[in-house]
């Protein structure tokens, strides 16, 4: 059984601050099964620390360039021109992580919407998915989101996923809209909660062809190991989890939801089941 975890942030010192531990995490995660890792920088300096671990691990480690709606305020035209040329490195699968939050609010609104609409151009001009984090933010996400599907014809030039909706935080109705515009829904560990109702709601509800797994490692560590520090080979409890609330065998979580990943990635020739619902 194979499976990718989209979202994490393993490169980072607080998470690993020793090559070691680095290599101990990767090791734990190719012994559950986890193929594929994606860990997502949150401003520039980061990006290049994530792109250079991604380089140090070839084709078991992808990397993400972009900015934190966190880090909005603190982006400057240098920085995201430096992202945009950073966008075009190979170990670059994602422009991400990018967004609105408004429920931390450490950037203004306009800062952060300034900030993620230019990362959405450096997003078309490399033709690569994003990695978008929407919280307490969706009236604005959606008629974002909306304009730049539009503007691609609800797909990438290759017939990819215009990109992936990070540890998805809304409604089933929200999911369905997403969908809709070429997005996927990343099910994060955190749906293994108990008070995780409404993330449940929605795995159940979506098809698997439309769903990733991510940890968004160390953060949101699955209910056996709340508490405690997130990591990739931790995806294998969000797959039994969405198997278990599908009524179907953990086997076809893994297939499918690796092929949604690898598709997204450009690991995997975009195919009849990415299509728009």
């Amino acid at each position: 059984m194979r499976l990718v975890d989209t979202h994490a942030h393993i490169h980072d010192q607080e998470f690993s601050p020793d090559v070691r531990e680095a290599d101990a995490v990767l090791e734990r995660a190719l012994a559950a099964g986890i193929s594929v890792i994606v860990t997502l920088g949150v401003n520039f300096a980061d990006s290049r620390t994530a792109v250079e671990f991604a380089s140090r691990h070839p084709g078991h480690v992808f990397a993400d360039a972009g900015v934190h709606p966190h880090d909005a305020k603190d982006a400057t035209d240098a920085d995201l021109d430096e992202l945009a040329r950073l966008a075009s490195h190979p170990s670059v699968a994602i422009i991400g992580e990018i967004g609105l939050d408004y429920y931390r609010n450490f950037s203004s609104g306009d800062q952060q919407q300034r900030v993620m609409r230019t990362q959405l151009l450096t997003a078309k001009h490399v033709g690569k998915p994003i990695a978008v984090h929407a919280r307490e933010a969706h009236h604005e996400m959606l008629p974002l989101l909306t304009e730049y599907s539009r503007e691609l014809g609800g797909r990438l030039p290759d017939g990819r996923p215009l990109g992936v909706m990070h540890y998805f935080s809304a409604d089933v109705d929200h999911a369905q809209q997403y969908i809709e515009l070429g997005y996927l829904i990343s099910i994060h560990t955190s749906v293994t909660h108990r008070k995780a109702t409404q993330l449940q709601d929605v795995a159940r509800a979506v098809p698997l062809e439309y769903l990733v797994l991510e940890t968004d490692s160390p953060y949101g560590a699955p209910q056996r190991h709340r508490g405690k520090r997130n990591e990739p080979a931790y995806v294998v409890e969000a797959a039994a989890c969405v198997a278990e609330l599908k009524g179907v065998q953990v086997e076809q979580v893994a297939t499918v939801t690796t092929r949604n990943a690898e598709c997204l990635l450009g690991l995997a020739v975009a195919s009849s089941s990415g299509s728009r619902a």
